[in-house]
């Protein structure tokens, strides 16, 4: 009863893991029309969810790969206890999906004007806020850039550096912001953003 039980809860796994790369995929498109439109803070916002998602697509992934390592095992009477371990995990990554972030009506809400979007985007923000580390959040601000340069026609490759005589090649120059300049000034920006509410 318990692998039959295990096999069910893979599969529905499977099909979580193919609803959130829909999801993911049309915030990335949310996050492009947002910047189309001038409006970056909900770009981020939408971007800053995918994030999220994505990093709840890989916990799935790794109980997916629990799930099948334990499916293979043919001495139940030892795995029991993992089966239900595994269970409980992958009910509570589902769970946890479904109640923090809804499905893709709940993404199309960040492009809406109305009180209850407005109040959705803030919670969507407020959530992410305490479950995002501030490498995730910069991975979010280069992937935010990147979609700017590719809007405004800019390649998303950097050239290759010009030396010339007397400089040495690839280094920083006195005017580059440093990573640790760039960090900063991010966290800056995230603190000052959480201040704010959400422009309609």
């Amino acid at each position: 009863r318990a692998i039959l039980d295990l096999k069910v809860q893979r599969d529905k796994l499977h099909q979580y893991q193919k609803r959130i790369n829909t999801i993911t995929t049309r915030e990335t498109e949310i996050a492009k029309e947002c910047l189309a439109k001038g409006d970056k803070q909900r770009a981020l916002l939408a971007l800053r969810r995918k994030k999220y998602q994505v990093s709840l697509l890989a916990k799935t992934d790794q109980q997916l790969a629990q799930l099948q390592a334990l499916t293979s095992d043919v001495e139940f009477a030892l795995v029991q206890k993992d089966v239900m371990f595994g269970l409980q995990q992958g009910t509570a990554v589902l769970r946890e999906i479904h109640k923090e972030m809804g499905g893709l009506e709940r993404v199309e809400m960040i492009l809406g004007e109305s009180e209850e979007a407005q109040a959705y985007q803030k919670e969507v923000n407020d959530l992410l806020s305490g479950k995002m580390s501030n490498e995730d959040e910069d991975e979010v601000e280069d992937e935010l850039e990147a979609l700017e340069r590719e809007a405004r026609g800019v390649p998303s490759m950097p050239e290759a550096p010009k030396a010339t005589a007397g400089e040495i090649p690839g280094a920083p120059s006195g005017d580059v912001e440093t990573q640790e300049a760039r960090a900063r000034r991010r966290r800056q920006e995230r603190s000052a953003r959480e201040q704010v509410p959400i422009a309609a």
